[in-house]
């Protein structure tokens, strides 16, 4: 087995599954609005399976790549979990906005033709207009997490980068030919 071989499919999907999923989830996914803190989380969490599956520290270079892999991963798991859960969730919304409209005698006018056109606009959109704005969203995750799972990468490679210890050496073995 060769020692200096890094394997980053497991630790990017890891960190692709943090983040596609905390980024996907209704409510949880406003952490996002806090410096992107789910996409962030993805490559950190990258960087942090990555050390722990090798013995000898891992690079900054390796951080930043395997937190690259898990904001890609994380994109296409946030469009495929995000999808099915907008779904579920549109009878939620629906109530929660007839709701608001039967207690509109004690909001504002303003506020409640607000309310209502929102209503009104949700009502008529069907599953194209979710799939198309999931695609949209796709689109924008693919860069995001291109970029701040990078960096969540970085730090993650900065922060749990293992010392090694004193008198040990990687060195790659070599095979000699056996002596004549």
């Amino acid at each position: 087995m060769n020692t200096t071989t890094k394997a980053y499919g497991q630790p990017a999907l890891v960190g692709g599954l943090v983040m596609g999923w905390l980024s996907a989830l209704p409510i949880i996914y406003f952490g996002n609005m806090c410096c992107c803190l789910w996409v962030v989380s993805g490559g950190l969490v990258a960087a942090w399976v990555l050390q722990q599956n090798h013995s000898t520290p891992i690079t900054p270079g390796d951080g930043a790549l395997v937190g690259l892999l898990a904001g890609l991963a994380g994109a296409l798991i946030h469009f495929l979990v995000s999808i099915p859960i907008d779904l579920l969730m549109a009878p939620f919304e629906r109530a929660m906005a007839e709701r608001l409209l039967q207690m509109a005698g004690e909001m504002p006018a303003w506020l409640a033709d607000l309310v209502q056109q929102a209503s009104e606009r949700r009502n008529e959109v069907g599953i194209g207009f979710i799939i198309a704005s999931r695609v949209v969203m796709f689109m924008i995750m693919l860069c995001v997490g291109a970029i701040f799972s990078t960096l969540g990468g970085l730090l993650g490679a900065a922060i749990f980068r293992k010392e090694t210890p004193p008198g040990i050496i990687d060195v790659p073995r070599v095979d000699l030919p056996p002596p004549a």
